[in-house]
């Protein structure tokens, strides 16, 4: 927008500011109702993905009738061995309590198979007719019917119920983050503006943002499959976002309202901070979008939830927020109680001269810095999230990690192989038994490979003994019920148990190269050794589109703003300095330890979800700040004085921002939920590096050192 444009719609603003004020409440009110229920229609941790694992799934549950999804009870005694009456009893009785239970199809009972038992600990495996998502009143009914008895205990866990406990994990995280991220925003606001007035707007406006994002979403959400992480993305990104848009549009009218009338405030307002809400909103979006090239349901969720409040964030604050100040006018200036210091004796001025007397001394100090916090991202770890991300006061979370310490994690995570015949045939006959049989030990004599649970691992039956039977349909009950499980027309089932971590680099090479046709059969794998290939496989392959897309998007969009050649690489160039060094950091504290107990890893999404959500708030800085020192520019042509009273003029105002954003991420530090923990503070780390060192160090000293060369646009003309 030119800016004859954007006077036009402050003077539109102004003149109709209670008709659109009144539209706002509206439909804020009216979106409110239906944010209140989007917790109902969110499903799952968002992980899933189109590949090999979901259709072993299918294939599992269409064709061998086996359960959609698993639960599983920990029974455990301090008293009696596994293999006691009394603890068999207590089984038998647990058991018999879940008759009825929605949902459940079949029922595994440790009595009846010695390797589900070990010492005083033994588990029974539950099989569903439903998805992970469809099983919350069968979580909820299983919990009423487990009876602990003395010297007895039964817990339940699985996919299923860490599924739900994440999602009722992840909504109390979110109103604690709340209860300490907006009373602190507050605080901030009032240190800033000085006001009581002027620091409540930009908490209001933050608020009917992230509302009127959540109503959008809800009916977004009917249509999709959305992750259970949108609560925790959107209030973090909408109370951030929408607070910093109008922190920056309450700044500028307070100056401006010294000097003009209401009206013409307003005007002058739109066209300069709005125009840079509206650049900065622009890059966010951008960054957000990124994640659109991952073909994974957690980051298409992100991605949509924040692109919506970040077009509501935008609207509201270059909309609503000009017409509230129009009815506000000096009263924006009303219940001061701290006194703002003039710019040329604050402290701000001061560090400004420091910066721009001593360029290369302060960009080497912050370079230094910078590179120092990088060096421990060389041990960066990724992972999947899995039970250990809930709180330890989970009930699913301490029966996992029972079974993992008792069973192994190897025994709860096979590979399941479906091997299928390459022309239409029946398995169970000519010579392809054997050729089944010859694929079983040649899988089995695997180096990475513990064992395999195959039709003749379980009948101890060798195919030249299985055909005569098959032929003269002479099977012994035992076999019979082992060949309906393991075998169905032109498929079979084998169940891989691997000797390395399921998750491994190992695990993922051997059923990435196992995956496909082998000795005239198509191999169909599965399990989550091919579920975690899958995801990291999808996050690296689309990871350098979404990177590339951000980066030339995010060049352009700024290349077109500052009517510069340079300012944009600089500004893309810090951002990636910043984001690596925010990693490093990451990977010190949380990986190694550092302030909390160390974990196996960081999050898979943690990376993916910081660089397309910070890559885009930090340009707020950079827009602001290079949107102020181009305005002195264009009036002196003084590149040393517009750098100089630039950052002067936004310094107090970025690191305002900046704290908003750090407490209303970094809120979220203090949760429960491990991914979300790290999340916060990732994105809490990078705002405050890049409000800093980059935008109040590294970047004013580079404007002084390239001097008019910032300016430069070759065979352009620019216009001021």
């Amino acid at each position: 927008m030119n800016n004859r444009t954007l006077h036009n719609v402050g003077t539109f603003l102004y003149r109709y500011k209670k008709s659109v004020i009144t539209f706002w409440i509206v439909l804020a009110v009216a979106l409110g109702f239906f944010a209140f229920k989007i917790p109902s229609i969110l499903e799952g941790s968002g992980f899933e993905t189109e590949g090999s694992y979901n259709e072993t799934q299918t294939i599992l549950k269409e064709e061998f009738d086996q359960p959609k999804s698993s639960m599983t009870i920990i029974i455990q005694s301090d008293k009696h061995d596994a293999d006691s009456e009394a603890f068999k009893s207590f089984v038998r009785k647990t058991i018999e309590n879940l008759e009825g239970v929605v949902h459940l199809t079949s029922i595994t009972s440790p009595n009846q198979n010695t390797d589900m038992t070990k010492e005083r600990t033994a588990y029974i495996l539950l099989g569903f007719d439903r998805g992970f998502n469809d099983l919350k009143d069968s979580i909820e009914e299983i919990r009423e019917r487990l009876k602990d008895e003395e010297g007895f205990e039964a817990s339940l866990t699985g996919g299923p119920v860490v599924s739900e406990d994440m999602n009722e994990a992840s909504q109390n995280d979110l109103k604690r983050a709340e209860a300490i991220g907006i009373p602190a925003a507050l605080v901030i606001l009032l240190i800033s503006f000085g006001g009581v007035v002027a620091a409540l707007i930009p908490l209001f406006i933050g608020i009917i943002s992230v509302i009127s994002a959540f109503g959008v979403l809800y009916f977004l959400g009917l249509q999709l499959d959305m992750s259970i992480f949108l609560l925790n993305v959107v209030p973090m990104i909408g109370l951030a976002l929408g607070i910093d848009f109008a922190l920056l549009l309450v700044n500028r009218f307070r100056e401006e309202i010294k000097n003009g009338s209401i009206e013409a405030a307003i005007q002058v307002s739109i066209q300069t901070a709005g125009r840079s809400i509206a650049f900065s909103g622009l890059c966010v979006f951008l960054g957000l979008s990124s994640m659109l090239f991952i073909d994974i349901d957690i980051f298409q969720t992100v991605a949509i939830g924040g692109m919506a409040v970040v077009i509501l964030s935008v609207i509201c604050a270059l909309t609503f927020l000009p017409a509230v100040l129009g009815v506000l006018g000096h009263r924006v200036n009303k219940w001061m109680i701290f006194k703002v210091q003039e710019k040329k004796t604050s402290n701000w001025y001061r560090f400004a001269r420091l910066v721009m007397n001593r360029p290369v001394t302060m960009f080497l100090l912050a370079l230094v810095i910078l590179v120092t916090a990088i060096t421990p991202l060389a041990n960066l770890n990724l992972t999947i999230p899995e039970a250990e991300s809930l709180p330890p006061s989970y009930e699913s979370r301490q029966a996992f990690e029972t079974f993992k310490e008792t069973f192994g994690e190897k025994e709860l995570y096979p590979v399941t192989m479906i091997v299928e015949l390459d022309e239409a045939d029946q398995m169970l006959s000519n010579d392809h038994l054997e050729k089944l049989q010859q694929l079983e030990s040649k899988i089995a004599q695997e180096e990475i490979v513990d064992r395999v649970e195959s039709l003749f691992s379980v009948t101890d039956l060798k195919a030249d003994q299985l055909l005569p039977m098959v032929e003269q349909e002479t099977l012994p009950s035992g076999v019979h019920q082992a060949v309906d499980t393991f075998v169905q027309q032109d498929k079979s089932l084998f169940r891989v148990y691997l000797n390395v971590d399921t998750t491994s680099d190992q695990a993922q090479d051997w059923v990435r190269d196992w995956n496909g046709k082998h000795d005239g059969f198509e191999l169909i794998l599965g399990g989550n050794s091919k579920f975690t290939q899958e995801i990291f496989d999808e996050i690296y392959q689309k990871a350098p589109y979404a990177i590339g897309f951000v980066l030339i998007s995010t060049y352009i969009i700024l290349l077109f703003a500052f009517r510069s050649l340079f300012i944009p690489l600089k500004a893309i160039v810090m951002n990636v300095i910043s984001l690596s060094a925010t990693f490093g950091i990451v990977v010190w504290i949380f990986q190694e330890g550092h302030f909390v107990d160390p974990t196996d890893g960081i999050g898979l999404m943690i990376p993916v979800f910081t660089f397309g959500i910070v890559f885009g708030l930090s340009m707020d800085y950079e827009v602001f700040l290079i949107s102020r020192i181009q305005e002195y520019y264009h009036e002196t042509k003084d590149n040393d004085y517009a750098t100089l009273m630039g950052l002067t003029a936004t310094s107090k105002i970025i690191t305002s921002a900046a704290m908003i954003m750090i407490v209303v991420t970094g809120a979220f530090a203090f949760t429960g939920v491990v991914p979300v923990k790290q999340m916060g503070v990732s994105i809490a780390l990078a705002i405050l590096i890049d409000a800093t060192l980059v935008r109040m160090v590294l970047v004013p000293s580079l404007m002084k050192l390239m001097g008019h060369w910032n300016w430069w646009l070759p065979k352009l003309r620019r216009t001021s």
